[in-house]
């Protein structure tokens, strides 16, 4: 298999800090970059130890994304939770896009590993019929165009792919269909965040995902002046302080 370099920028990180411990996941086709300031803040602001790892085929070239699934990415998570175990008596996760996917899917896989979960812009669904007709479709190009940087600040590009990868297409449908149906089996605390504009993910996924958690202590933040990759955007310092709260409150 061909070994390819991670782009600059695109590394996982890791921040020492108390045994509160939170898991921060980029979506897809995306980087680590759209996770560290977030990651920095709640360091800094809230000396946690914060974890950003890099999912499989993300951050090097779109081939080698083409040439990972679901389950490596859902691994790729999985190692990180395992990381902080080691190190951390309380752990919380957030993500953003795919990464708010997974992390619907770890809270509902490990409830009792998580004291808390944040989605941000999370999908279960795309309600996107071009999309859905390249999972299984015959004679497809081996990319389209990508679905990186929809931001709403001016002058703030995402480090992402410029192409999806057709084979991975399937895969976030695998991913977004299993979460889905484990939906009921999310119990801890959840904290939702949504823009209200995006462009990549449908809105009405912030609804049916408040709908179908089993969590009693849960609540939603609508995203009011950002897109779709919101942790770098205008509501990028809402995002934090609404999370350093979050996890204030649940590891007091």
């Amino acid at each position: 298999m061909t070994k390819y370099p991670i782009m600059a920028g695109a590394e996982p990180f890791y921040i020492e800090g108390s045994e509160i411990g939170v898991l921060v996941s980029h979506g897809f086709t995306g980087t680590t970059q759209s996770m560290f300031f977030l990651g920095q803040y709640l360091a800094e602001k809230g000396g946690f130890t914060v974890i950003g790892p890099r999912l499989k085929g993300h951050g090097t070239d779109p081939a080698d994304m083409a040439e990972s699934t679901a389950e490596d990415w859902v691994r790729s998570v999985e190692h990180a939770m395992e990381r902080l175990q080691k190190r951390c008596q309380k752990i919380f996760i957030t993500g953003l896009s795919m990464g708010g996917t997974l992390t619907l899917y770890m809270a509902a896989m490990y409830p009792k590993v998580f004291a808390g979960a944040a989605p941000i812009n999370a999908a279960v669904f795309l309600n996107n019929p071009a999309m859905a007709g390249l999972a299984f479709g015959l004679g497809l190009p081996e990319t389209v165009p990508g679905v990186g940087s929809d931001i709403k600040k001016p002058g703030i590009t995402e480090l992402a792919y410029p192409v999806v990868p057709v084979p991975s297409v399937r895969q976030i449908y695998a991913l977004m269909g299993v979460t889905r149906d484990l939906l009921p089996n999310v119990t801890c605390p959840l904290l939702a965040f949504q823009s209200r504009e995006d462009h990549v993910v449908n809105p009405a996924n912030a609804a049916f995902i408040f709908d179908n958690v089993s969590s009693v202590d849960r609540a939603q933040v609508w995203l009011e002046n950002s897109y779709h990759v919101a942790t770098m955007d205008n509501d990028k310092e809402l995002i934090a302080e609404r999370l350093l709260e979050f996890v204030h409150r649940l590891s007091g």
